[in-house]
């Protein structure tokens, strides 16, 4: 039991130990801001402390907190602080500027060190020292442009950067750096501010007007370019007709020099032609039909479609007249042998039929078709039927008497 009370004891002890500990030894700095130490022995220390804990001892050191990011200066009409400036031409503008400032990194204790964190109203003391270099070195700067030098952006932003780096070395002997100088607004006195708007007015129609010129003349130079095009297009398309209808004259008559229109002709002349003259021919017909060489021209190329055509017309209707004659002749020939074998066959067979044995066989195939009543009759004068006396009937049959 004195045992767990002992050890509970020790464990109240340490939880008060480090829960007072650090809230004596140690300074919090919090995000956004920097810490100074102060020492009442050695004064300032001369580094910055970033966020979070830092050693200290109690009633010696002191941590002094300053903020880390920006704080702005503005020169607005709505608050009455707005930017007077005399021109360098003699006229009044009032500006809206802007200006971000922070203490520059690793100098926070030089102005603690020069004693401008403290509070002078309701800014610090560097923020006011800030905010009267700024008014001074703007005043200054700024009233080298003339009037038209405000409403030129160009003039105006190369104003603004030559002021920047002005005020920056202004605001290095507080340890302070400025970002930039935002100008927001601008206005003249209301009769100016009329001119003013007219003189813009006709800046922006000059610059209209050159927008208008350099469109007319892009619009010229493609208006050229389009009836170059055009008009080589067209003369494109005259080339590609013409070489079509060399090209279509070439496959369908060829390219022999022939003034005969008879059939055969062409190939008459390809014949009748010389080497040397059929060799220019092959190479224009090569040149005419995109082959590779003279040697890729057969005799076809040279004859043309329509030529070939009239020759295996011709030749077709000839050959066909030639069959069609000789089909005739010995058709006619058949017939005559047919009709000669027939007549042959037709005497043979009568002159075999005029004989006894023929007569018989004529008589056999007559009497076959013969049908005698199913009842016979004694009508006849003779008394005898004559269908009982065969022998008279079958010499009756044989073309006797």
């Amino acid at each position: 039991m004195k045992t767990l009370i002992r050890i509970s004891k020790v464990i109240v002890v340490v939880t008060v130990v480090l829960l007072v500990l650090p809230w004596l030894f140690l300074s919090k700095v919090p995000p956004g801001a920097i810490g100074v130490r102060q020492s009442a022995a050695s004064g300032v220390f001369k580094d910055d402390l970033g966020a979070g804990f830092h050693w200290r001892i109690p009633g010696v050191h002191k941590m002094i907190l300053l903020p880390s990011g920006y704080f702005f200066l503005d020169y607005t009409a709505e608050a009455g602080e707005a930017l007077q400036i005399r021109t360098k031409d003699n006229n009044n503008v009032v500006l809206d500027v802007t200006v971000p400032v922070r203490i520059k990194r690793g100098e926070a204790h030089a102005i603690v060190q020069a004693g401008n964190h403290a509070k002078d109203g309701a800014r610090m003391r560097y923020q006011r020292l800030a905010h009267a270099t700024t008014v001074s070195v703007l005043r200054e700067e700024l009233a080298n442009l003339d009037s038209v030098g405000f409403y030129s952006s160009d003039r105006r932003l190369a104003a603004t950067e030559a002021s920047l780096v002005k005020l920056n070395e202004a605001l290095a002997d507080l340890h302070l750096e400025a970002q930039s100088v935002l100008i927001r607004a601008i206005s003249f006195r209301p009769d100016y501010e009329k001119q003013l708007t007219q003189i813009q007015l006709n800046e922006q129609n000059k610059l209209l007007d050159q927008a208008r010129q350099k469109v007319a003349a892009q619009q010229q130079i493609l208006d050229n370019y389009t009836q170059g095009t055009m008009a080589l297009s067209s003369a494109r398309e005259q080339d590609w007709i013409k070489k079509q209808a060399e090209l279509e004259r070439a496959y369908q008559v060829g390219l022999m020099p022939v003034s005969d229109g008879t059939v055969g002709a062409a190939r008459k002349a390809l014949l009748a032609t010389p080497p040397e003259q059929l060799a220019q021919i092959r190479a224009e017909a090569a040149k005419v039909f995109g082959l590779d060489s003279p040697d890729s021209v057969t005799d076809a190329y040279l004859l043309g479609i329509k030529n070939i055509q009239a020759e295996t017309l011709e030749y077709k209707n000839r050959v066909t007249a030639e069959a069609d004659g000789i089909e005739g002749r010995l058709e006619a020939e058949g017939e005559a042998l047919i009709a000669k074998v027939q007549g042959e066959y037709e005497t043979k067979l009568n002159a075999l039929l005029g004989t006894p044995a023929g007569r018989a066989y004529v008589a056999y195939n007559a009497a076959a078709n013969v049908t005698f009543a199913s009842k016979l009759v004694f009508s006849s004068q003779e008394g005898i039927p004559s269908v009982l006396r065969l022998r008279r009937f079958a010499e009756q049959f044989m073309g006797g008497q």
